[in-house]
């Protein structure tokens, strides 16, 4: 039996025939609209997320099988959660001199290079020598670490539902292990779970503390 495999990453519920999809499909010969129709019907429960599908048709018959794979972890965590982003909004700039207008304002005497003062004195060019060799010993204070800024905390249970999603595309065999992939891919983004940083909840983990909803 002849092949065809069509893949393609739709918004959840909300597929439609237009390209790239619609254009793909028509040229196996299907109905276009009905296969969309399917397609929505299976990825409904992840509506407001990316999702990979994968029509699988049959060159001769021109039937189809569609398989519905999961979203990245990232997409389940962001509708547990209710984000539209896992990251910090960046403030606006505050409203006054921008940089343009700042590298355009005249230079004091202070600001000007030596040779763009004309003729050095002495003890200028001593101090630009002093200056040069601060800079070479590298010792100007270097700017502090940014806090680090929370956007969301997951529950456990959060945690387990969006395990149990992943599980059949997750390496680990067993459900502990999984749990552990779920938790790890959290470690690097602005979360928390349960309140605590992902690293304590990755030794709770291997300490026991959650076998109990794992069963």
């Amino acid at each position: 039996m002849a092949q065809k495999i069509v893949e393609a990453l739709v918004d959840g519920g909300k597929a439609t025939p237009a390209p790239p999809l619609g254009p793909t499909l028509s040229q196996f010969k299907v109905n276009v609209g009905k296969v969309v129709q399917d397609i929505n019907e299976k990825t409904k429960e992840y509506g407001g997320m990316k999702v990979p599908v994968k029509i699988v048709i049959d060159d001769v018959t021109k039937e189809y099988k569609i398989e519905v794979g999961t979203p990245p972890v990232s997409s389940l965590i962001k509708k547990e959660l209710g984000l539209e982003i896992l990251g910090v909004k960046e403030e606006k700039p505050a409203e006054g001199v921008t940089e343009e207008v700042k590298k355009e304002e005249p230079k004091t005497p202070e600001k000007l290079k030596p040779w763009e003062r004309g003729t050095p004195k002495e003890e200028e060019v001593e101090g630009v020598e002093e200056v040069k060799e601060v800079e070479a010993t590298g010792k100007e204070e270097t700017p502090a670490k940014k806090e680090r800024v929370i956007v969301g905390n997951l529950t456990m249970d959060q945690c387990i539902k969006i395990m149990k999603m992943k599980m059949d595309s997750l390496l680990a065999k067993d459900t502990k292990k999984a749990l552990k992939e779920i938790v790890a891919s959290v470690v690097s983004m602005p979360l928390t779970i349960e309140g605590k940083n992902p690293k304590e909840i990755l030794k709770e983990i291997d300490e026991g503390k959650y076998d109990d909803k794992l069963k």
